[in-house]
């Protein structure tokens, strides 16, 4: 080994011994709540369908939230109906894949990770649908290196995330299923319609184990961009999620998920901060409905989705400048500058609805004086 070689080898060992022990920026949902998931499986009694880490049940309870008997609390992951998440959970126990869809923000990837880590113990069997997902993604690859050595054959073959969770009986996820090319959709009508997947130059196919199963998730908004085929549609089984159905809802949800990415990133708690997040949510939902909380005043609605998920980062971005270059309270200054970039995506037209907002709304309301002076001010 030359000296070069030596002192690549001691930095990569340097480098790779340094980073052991180091908390992961956003760890993986079964990483983030094992103690959750490992309370909830001492404690559940029910049937489990094949390859389920979790009953069916026990699923729904660690997406919705509840107390265990022995006191452990499990946190809510999803706030909304229900019905909704009994049905995805059935879903998925049953020969129909799972298509979660909704308008940009409705917590379709979270509920999907979620559902996967619960359901297999593993969310990391993702296909992410992007213009140019290639078929390898969804079906296989090769090693072109062993390939060209010794021909096709099984350590050639490079398995997808969706061949993995077939051979091994887990749950797969695809995300933003519309924005993958027709053809490459197509792909998965043989998988989830007959289970397998052929491997024909090997002359071999993969079968499904039982406990395989495929979340995926797909915008409305995307709609036209590379709709499903009615033969593909028909292999799914869809869950519609939608925006949350009260401002108190929302608030609860933005709370929430704030204060885990502030933990997260060692953000001090703001405190009083509820009420900025009550304003951004209200802000959001009267642009959002083009209508003003107490009916009597119509908006012009601003061509963003202004999702909860936008209003989670723009109070988690607040959060940071009360931190770091304020006192740590989180004050409307600190949302303002969120708030424009969040509803002026069109420089022109949203402009001029945010401007309108802000002279006919938030300027006679009353305890909004220092939001209107802060708006202003980020706007000018």
């Amino acid at each position: 080994m030359t000296v070069s070689e030596t002192t690549a080898t001691a930095t990569a060992t340097d480098t790779a011994t340094a980073t052991v022990g180091v908390q992961a920026l956003r760890p993986h949902a079964e990483d983030a709540f094992a103690h959750e998931l490992k309370a909830l499986a001492a404690a559940d009694d029910r049937p489990r369908p094949t390859c389920w880490k979790l009953s069916p049940w026990a699923v729904a309870t660690y997406l919705l939230g509840g107390a265990l008997p022995d006191g452990t609390v499990i946190t809510p992951k999803y706030v909304g109906p229900r019905r909704l998440v009994e049905v995805a959970v059935t879903t998925l126990a049953t020969d129909r894949a799972l298509l979660l869809l909704g308008v940009p923000g409705t917590a379709k990837t979270w509920v999907s990770e979620h559902l996967a880590a619960a359901v297999s113990g593993d969310s990391t069997l993702l296909v992410q649908g992007t213009a140019g997902t290639p078929e390898e993604a969804v079906r296989y690859g090769w090693n072109y290196a062993q390939l060209l050595a010794h021909g096709p054959s099984r350590d050639a073959l490079v398995p997808s995330p969706i061949m993995r969770a077939m051979s091994e009986g887990m749950t797969a996820r695809i995300e933003e299923l519309t924005r993958i090319p027709a053809d490459v959709q197509d792909s998965l009508i043989t998988i989830l319609s007959e289970k397998t997947l052929p491997v024909p130059e090997l002359g071999q196919e993969v079968q499904a184990v039982r406990g395989f199963n495929v979340i995926a998730t797909a915008n409305d908004r995307d709609r036209g961009v590379n709709e499903l085929s009615s033969a593909l549609r028909r292999r799914f089984n869809t869950v519609v999620l939608p925006l949350p159905a009260t401002p108190d809802a929302e608030v609860d949800i933005v709370s929430r998920r704030v204060d885990q990415i502030g933990r997260s990133l060692d953000l001090p708690a703001a405190p009083d901060g509820m009420a900025e997040i009550r304003r951004v949510v209200t802000v959001f939902r009267e642009l959002r409905d083009g209508v003003t909380t107490d009916g009597r005043t119509r908006l012009k609605s601003p061509s963003g989705t202004l999702s909860t998920a936008e209003a989670i980062s723009v109070v988690t971005n607040g959060l940071a400048l009360a931190a770091h270059f304020g006192d740590g309270v989180l004050r409307p200054g600190d949302v303002a500058a969120g708030i424009l970039g969040a509803v002026v995506r069109d420089p022109a037209a949203d402009r001029v609805v945010w401007q309108e907002y802000l002279e006919t709304v938030v300027r006679e309301r009353d305890g909004w004086k220092d939001f209107y002076r802060a708006c202003r001010e980020v706007s000018a």
